[in-house]
This record gives C-alpha cells, sequence and structure tokens, in this order.
C-alpha cells in the first residue's frame, strides 16, 4: 500500500490492547483521521517514551498509509514537527492548547482535507507556546471565531451604536432585540466585533479584558458554536480554561 507524508495535529489519543493506541489525528493532507500507532506503549528499551509523542497538541511529521474506504489508518513512521517550548509545561498555556484542539475536535465531523484550517490551527498553537501572556488570554476567544470562519459560519457586519447587538443564531450585528434568547449585546457583542477586526494574533495584545468578560464572551461563543454544528456537545476543557485563564 503506498504511503503519504503528512503533518498532524494530535487531537486525542485512547490506550488500544496491552501495546498499543488510537490517536485522532487532524492532518494537513487528508484532514480529520484516527489511526492505530502499534507497540508504543511496550516497555522495551525502542518504544520508552513513544506514546508521549502522541499527546493532545502535539504537531507530528508523520509518514501514514491512506486508505479511504477504512475508518481507521497505520502511522509507519512519526516524529516530532515542533517541540514545544511551554505547552506541555505550563498549565495555562497547556489549558488553551487543550481547549483548541478539544474545539476542533468537536467541531470536525467528516474527514475532509482542510489545509488552512490545518495552518490556522497550527499557527494557533505556536502562538500559545511562544506568545506573551496577554496574547495567550485571548487566544481561546480568537481562535473559536476563526473557526467559525473557516467552517462556513462567518459573523457579519460590525457592531455600532446602531447595530449593538450579536444574533448568535443568525450571526449578525443587528440592531433589535431578536425573538430568541440566543444573543449578546452591547460589551460582549463589542468585543467579539473586536476580536474579528484582528489580521494577526499579535493584536490580540490590544484588547484588554478581565477574567469575567472573558468567561463571558467564551461562553457565549460556545453557545455561537452549538448552533451553527450539528452534535456539538459539552467540551471538558472548557471549564478548567474557565478557572484558571486570568
Amino acid at each position: 500500500m503506498q504511503t503519504h507524508k503528512t503533518n498532524g495535529i494530535v487531537l486525542r489519543t485512547v490506550k488500544y490492547g496491552e501495546t498499543s493506541i488510537i490517536t485522532s489525528v487532524y492532518t494537513e493532507l487528508f484532514g480529520l483521521q484516527s489511526y492505530i500507532v502499534k507497540g508504543v506503549r511496550q516497555s522495551s528499551k525502542k518504544s520508552q517514551g513513544k506514546a508521549n509523542y502522541f499527546q493532545p497538541a502535539a504537531i507530528l511529521q508523520m509518514e501514514v498509509y491512506h486508505n479511504e474506504l477504512k475508518q481507521l489508518q497505520f502511522i509507519k513512521e512519526f516524529q516530532w514537527q515542533t517541540i514545544y517550548n511551554n505547552i506541555f509545561f505550563n498549565v495555562v498555556r497547556n489549558a488553551v492548547a487543550v481547549y483548541v484542539v478539544e474545539l476542533l475536535q468537536h467541531s470536525i465531523k467528516q474527514p475532509e482535507a482542510n489545509p488552512e484550517l490545518f495552518y490556522l490551527t497550527e499557527e494557533t498553537l505556536l502562538a500559545i507556546d511562544n506568545s506573551e501572556e496577554s496574547i495567550v488570554a485571548n487566544i481561546s476567544l480568537y481562535f473559536t471565531l476563526q473557526l467559525g470562519s473557516a467552517l462556513g459560519f462567518l459573523i457579519h457586519g460590525n457592531y455600532s451604536s446602531a447595530n449593538h447587538i450579536l444574533d448568535l443564531k443568525e450571526g449578525l450585528f443587528i440592531s433589535n432585540t431578536p425573538s430568541h434568547n440566543d444573543y449578546a449585546s452591547d460589551e460582549i457583542a463589542s468585543t467579539v466585533s473586536a476580536l474579528l477586526s484582528i489580521n494577526n494574533i499579535a493584536e490580540l495584545k490590544n484588547i484588554q479584558l478581565n477574567k469575567t468578560q472573558r468567561r463571558q464572551i467564551l461562553q457565549q461563543l460556545q453557545t455561537y458554536m452549538a448552533l451553527h454544528v450539528e452534535g456539538f456537545g459539552q467540551l471538558k476543557s472548557l471549564e478548567v480554561l474557565q478557572q484558571i485563564i486570568s
């Protein structure tokens, strides 16, 4: 069977059998894929530490077997594409990174290639690892909005004194309160508009928010994602992120 070289971002890994794992990876070439990786949990010297490659948020170089007719694929070879400085060791940065990969996992339902989304996620993880704390604190908000845009439900328009309400169901800034309860107004709507106007992650340092504001906005954005992604569900990482983000 032909092999392919692709980079991949690990989303989730579970034990399989006595010595193996099944890992969910968002790949550059094939989108979301599930792989069996044999023998990486063996206690032998050759296998020691190899399971650590498949921590959530790890970015790997892989050589994989790919069969479109199968739900489980196989990895032939793997190595680090990126060696993080902070994500695996810093509690706050790890919580943000785990949120990003879990959000991606809950939002992607089909194994379709989307290189732009892969690069967006990779760029976001690298920023979480290396950026100053004021940027890291806002990345979860930024990535949630960017992910929605990448998946086709971009929020349209801008906040203004006239259009001061964000209709989460319609993804639109409006002037009058909608008939349903899925909307945000005033300060939250204004901040979402500011986040949408950002051209690169470094500009996040210009958005000054406190912990309460971030929690409120992030909660509203969960509603936004749930309204537009069928079967979105609850993110386990959200509660941890809400507790530790400053």
